[in-house]
């Protein structure tokens, strides 16, 4: 299958690069489009999905058309290599999957900047599918996670927490493991998350009661517990 800018004259190579970022803009569309039918993100997260695929694919067009061959080359090793790199960056505090269709996301970019637009829209279209039928399995879910709660815990510095909830924790939780600690407001406060199992699904406000009296009163949250929470 020859590239798109085969199709078009020397002296149209600008054309064919509009016409590869107009279908790449269809095709990542098209993409995020399907992902978010399953994947529970943001609209920030879709846009990224859409706006990523036609920036690289604009970025690797015009140095097909502009630059010789060794610098075109040395520059989409670089490109690719930025573009990997964001990519990782949006996703440390963000869930595997994430980072997976981000990836996706380059690579088709990439492909339609090189021209060729009907790989790009196979790989996004099988990709979507791919997500989308691996993402229904009732595998590694259900059963595990069942009845398990994440508790949000915000706390002064000054407090010592290895220990101080743990009485309060076993009067009623049947289960409890902390999973996070980090700090916020400029290290003054800490977060802590703890996945619980409660005793009685009742007493929740009896725990977050009891909760506030030993983080003076500042935030707490409880919601289900997915499995995401840990950072990769």
């Amino acid at each position: 299958m020859d590239s798109l800018f085969k199709y078009f004259a020397s002296s149209n190579h600008l054309l064919a690069a509009l016409v590869i970022i107009g279908i790449t803009l269809v095709i990542s569309f098209v993409y995020a489009l399907l992902i978010s039918i399953k994947l529970r993100s943001t609209k920030s997260f879709f846009i990224s999905l859409v706006l990523l695929s036609v920036v690289t694919s604009a970025i690797i067009a015009v140095m097909t058309i502009f630059l010789t061959g060794e610098t075109s080359n040395a520059m989409r090793i670089v490109t690719i290599a930025v573009a990997l790199g964001l990519v990782r960056f949006r996703s440390t505090n963000g869930r595997a999957e994430e980072m997976v269709l981000l990836f996706a996301s380059v690579a088709i970019g990439l492909l339609s900047g090189l021209g060729y637009v009907v790989v790009s829209a196979i790989v996004a279209i099988f990709v979507a599918i791919i997500y989308i039928l691996l993402a229904h399995l009732k595998i590694f879910e259900g059963k595990r996670f069942r009845g398990d709660k994440l508790l949000k815990i915000t706390i002064p510095e000054s407090l010592e927490y290895s220990e101080v909830f743990d009485d309060t924790f076993k009067r009623y939780l049947s289960d409890y493991e902390l999973i996070e600690v980090k700090t916020t407001d400029l290290g003054s406060l800490f977060k802590l998350s703890y996945k619980i199992n409660l005793k009685n699904k009742f007493g929740e406000k009896e725990l977050i009661d009891e909760l506030r009296t030993k983080n003076g009163n500042l935030e707490i949250s409880i919601l289900p517990y997915t499995g995401d929470e840990r950072n990769i």
